[in-house]
């Protein structure tokens, strides 16, 4: 009995030990030349442990922070757990930051780089910024006045439109952070002393000056087609449109208790929630979303709020309240249906 015992408890470790195993976890990117191939605009020292010591370290503690069980829950990119982050998780806002940042930097980087930009890019760059040197210099500076260690990036933002943006430590414009403008990133450099010190030491202009001549404008145009198609600039101006936020947070408060019979926090919160639909119904409408139907919607959304708490202060029979949350519900389901497909 003892011996069967046993054996069921070793079969049983054995099974969860094996699902830890396989749970999903972020890779290493490989690189696509060697260390030395950057030479003698980025040393090959400083490449090796950059690229092996610092990411790497980065990654692991990444995986290590439970960033794999939330990619399992169905946040399947670095990308998409980048718009999460919101300042309150310290370990993904660093390590994931670190990860996503250094692989974006490794694909920007190329000892065969094309130095113009062609094409859409070009144009998008002259319209921004007059001419590539100019979005250069602006780089450039932008990294000088970096106070310690930190990013600077050239992002496609909801707009579609270019900006120039810097970011402390491993902060990345995808993040959901506060005066933090956001956008997708096409290109990143990376003003981390530990990017250039041992061949530039504390001079970050002289490296800033030499990194252009390995980034990769061919890749950069790449990252700027897929920017201005990518349904993370949609994700961005949902998670940023704090109106939007707070009225769907008081709605699935009340909601929820109220779908299974219990009116009371529909009673007690039917003004808060008339307060928060009509903040939302003045607030800006992002880019994403000006060119639907959504405000015509929203209107929608504030008469049924109204009907509702008029109902449910007025203490009218259950049946009547079940109809006006089953109306409200509707309008909703139309809200969630433009801000989220």
């Amino acid at each position: 009995m003892t011996r069967l015992i046993l054996f069921v408890f070793f079969m049983a470790f054995s099974l969860i030990s094996g699902f830890a195993q396989d749970e999903p976890k972020f890779t290493l990117p490989e690189l696509k030349y060697g260390f030395e191939a950057l030479e003698p605009h980025i040393d090959a020292k400083t490449m090796e442990i950059h690229y092996s010591k610092h990411h790497k370290a980065y990654l692991d503690n990444l995986n290590k922070s439970g960033a794999n069980t939330i990619s399992a829950s169905g946040l399947g990119t670095i990308e998409e757990l980048m718009l999460t982050v919101d300042g309150k998780q310290a370990s993904v806002r660093n390590n994931g930051g670190g990860h996503y940042n250094h692989t974006l930097f490794w694909e920007i980087l190329s000892p065969g780089a094309k130095k113009m930009a062609e094409g859409k890019l070009a144009t998008a760059i002259k319209n921004q910024f007059v001419s590539q040197d100019s979005l250069i210099k602006l780089m450039n500076a932008e990294g000088l006045k970096r106070f310690g260690s930190g990013w600077v990036w050239l992002i496609v933002t909801p707009l579609k439109t270019l900006a120039v943006v810097s970011t402390a430590n491993q902060d990345n414009p995808l993040m959901n952070l506060e005066d933090m403008k956001r956008g997708v990133p096409v290109l990143g450099i990376d003003v981390w002393e530990h990017a250039y010190y041992l061949k530039h030491q504390n001079k970050r202009g002289e490296y800033l000056n030499t990194i252009w001549n390995v980034v990769d404008w061919a890749q950069v145009e790449k990252n700027y087609e897929a920017a201005v198609n990518s349904p993370l600039l949609k994700k961005i101006d949902k998670s940023s449109w704090k109106a939007y936020k707070e009225f769907n947070q008081i709605y699935s408060q009340i909601n929820l208790p109220a779908q299974s019979g219990d009116y009371s926090l529909l009673k007690s919160k039917s003004g808060e929630l008339v307060e928060k639909a009509e903040m939302l119904s003045k607030s800006n409408i992002p880019a994403s979303f000006q060119n639907t139907d959504i405000k015509k919607v929203i209107g929608k959304v504030v008469s049924e709020v109204k009907d509702l708490s008029k109902a449910a202060t007025k203490k009218p029979k259950d049946e009547v309240i079940k109809q006006k949350l089953a109306d409200l519900q509707l309008v909703y389901t139309e809200l969630m249906n433009i801000v989220s497909n």
